[in-house]
């Protein structure tokens, strides 16, 4: 059992009414207290049930969190948010295989609700996103996600939605 002050989150992953397991997350509070505070109080706030992972890269990442998502015309997956920004954050964790970042537009101060996890190192984002936790088991299940059949946005054919709940 976690203490509030350091909490976790269980993503539930699903698609097409299978579900396909968890995805436990830990936090770096310590680095990145507002994004931790953000996704937490996204999660609670029941935010994030029923949105897909819109983008898949292998080798990369999978990323999800947008409302948009909810709504199946794909041609706005990617571009919605909570309605306000989080500064960023940056710090000296590295994105390596099971990091847990938020992503953001051009401007670094940009990330709301979407957040993506590293299925290979991408040192090359290191100082230019928020990292703010990791995995913590479950990465059977993000290579599930990211091996799936995608279009050419990387958005997966089949919708792949979440589950959040803060432990």
């Amino acid at each position: 059992m976690s203490d509030a002050s350091q909490p976790t989150a269980t993503i539930t992953v699903s698609s097409k009414g299978e579900t396909w397991g968890d995805i436990t997350l830990k936090f770096y509070p310590d680095v990145a207290p507002n994004h931790v505070g953000n996704f937490c109080k996204l999660a609670r706030e029941k935010f994030y049930d029923g949105v897909t992972f819109h983008r898949v890269i292998p080798g990369f990442m999978i990323q999800g969190g947008d409302p948009n998502s909810k709504n199946p015309d794909r041609s706005t997956h990617g571009m919605g948010g909570p309605g306000y920004r989080v500064n960023a954050e940056f710090n000296n964790k590295p994105h390596t295989r099971g990091v847990l970042s938020m992503a953001r537009a051009q401007d670094p101060n940009s990330a709301g609700s979407q957040f993506f996890i590293c299925v290979a190192d991408a040192a090359f984002l290191n100082g230019q996103y928020t990292a703010f936790g990791e995995v913590e088991s479950g990465m059977d299940v993000v290579d599930r996600v990211v091996s799936a059949k995608r279009d050419g946005n990387d958005n997966p054919f089949d919708r792949i939605e979440m589950t959040v709940t803060v432990n």
